[in-house]
């Protein structure tokens, strides 16, 4: 009897890097810098919102939009931090989290031969999503020196070509930590201007901005807004990345067509936990004063390297610090990772991963969304290699 084969439409793809790092990690006992997520817990307020939510019914299936309440509490939040008003009913939808958000606007938009222009190093989800729909993906590497990484829009520009369908962007950026400003919004308008090419805006650390920098949004940009999906987490802004509660605006044309493969992906999202945000949004203090939190682990993290041989780069936004092993070592940047774990007990993300082809740069990324003792654990041994 013979085995069916199974013909896959993602070849090229294996388990996740970030799946890789964490299970040698635990296997090794190593403090777990590698994969983003915080190893604290969220306010116990939005606990309590959830559980009230489930106690008064709110547990069978909502719109498949999402619950009024929270596409309202977005439609608010966008509008006073970026000055973009969003329909709430034809403009917002809710999505089971970011990634989510991401393959469905590219499978509502990228038919079999567009392309898609990819900056790069970029999140790991881009390109297979751009796989499946058949796309064919262009990428753009950033450019980095002692002042970090930067978009290169010179050379974003010259990838255009009459078959572009896309471009996506990412800020503040996984996973270099670098933003962008009003002049890179600037540079993207002038590119897509009298196009019909379409953006994808991943914002997902939109709160996450450090310095006193102003998140640069494409709502805050009218040529940009009116052309992209924008989408967020709440899992990044919240502190509960295992909820996957995100969402995306976009103007109603493009939500008509993001909701046709919404409704048939996952048709709709948790319910209690949109009530629970939807009700904790009412207050906007926990993710006004998010940048001075994160900002206060950053600065711990930076100040514990400091005298290190570790070479710090930029870190604007996000809760990823990358840096240059060079002085510690030549392995390349895959190998390097693993020997950190395996002998120094602290994981890290080889920033190679994040490109389509095989990019050495001799930098890996931290998380720095941990417990102080947890960041301090990791100094101890990362201040002496």
């Amino acid at each position: 009897m013979s085995t069916p084969v199974l013909r896959t439409r993602l070849p090229a793809v294996g388990t996740t890097v970030f799946t890789q790092m964490s299970q040698l990690a635990m296997e090794h006992g190593a403090v777990n810098l590698g994969q983003g997520f915080p190893d604290f817990g969220c306010d116990p307020k939005l606990i309590d919102l959830v559980d009230d939510a489930m106690r008064a019914g709110h547990n069978q299936y909502p719109f498949m939009s999402g619950v009024p309440a929270l596409r309202a509490a977005i439609a608010a939040k966008v509008e006073t931090l970026y000055g973009r008003h969003y329909d709430p009913a034809a403009e917002i939808t809710v999505t089971s989290g970011a990634s989510q958000a991401i393959q469905n606007a590219i499978l509502c938009s990228v038919h079999p031969g567009d392309e898609v222009i990819v900056i790069e190093p970029a999140y790991d989800c881009y390109l297979p999503a751009i796989a499946l729909a058949g796309g064919v993906p262009v990428p753009v590497a950033m450019r980095v020196d002692q002042q970090g990484y930067s978009v290169p829009w010179d050379r974003v520009a010259a990838a255009v070509s009459p078959r572009t369908r896309m471009i996506i962007v990412n800020s503040p950026h996984n996973p270099t930590g670098s933003i962008l400003r009003s002049a890179d919004l600037e540079a993207l308008a002038a590119i897509v201007a009298d196009t019909e090419i379409l953006v994808l805006s991943d914002e997902v650390y939109e709160h996450m901005v450090f310095d006193g920098a102003q998140h640069a949004s494409v709502a805050r940009h009218p040529v940009l807004a009116e052309r992209a999906f924008l989408i967020s987490s709440f899992g990044k802004t919240y502190h509960v990345t295992g909820w996957k509660v995100g969402y995306v605006a976009a103007p109603a044309a493009l939500t008509v067509e993001f909701r046709k493969v919404h409704q048939y992906n996952v048709f709709t999202v948790n319910t209690p936990m949109q009530h629970g945000i939807a009700a904790y949004m009412a207050d906007p203090a926990p993710y006004l004063e998010l940048p001075a939190f994160y900002q206060k682990k950053r600065d711990l993290f930076r100040e514990g390297l400091a005298g290190s041989r570790f070479e710090l780069l930029p870190a604007d936004g996000t809760y990823f610090q990358c840096v240059r092993y060079g002085a510690i070592s030549d392995l390349p940047e895959a190998e390097f990772a693993k020997w950190l774990t395996v002998e120094a007990k602290v994981a890290a993300i080889p920033v190679s991963a994040f490109y389509s082809q095989p990019t050495e740069s001799g930098v890996v990324r931290f998380c720095f969304a941990k417990k102080d003792e947890t960041l301090e654990k990791a100094l101890e041994t990362l201040s002496r290699l």
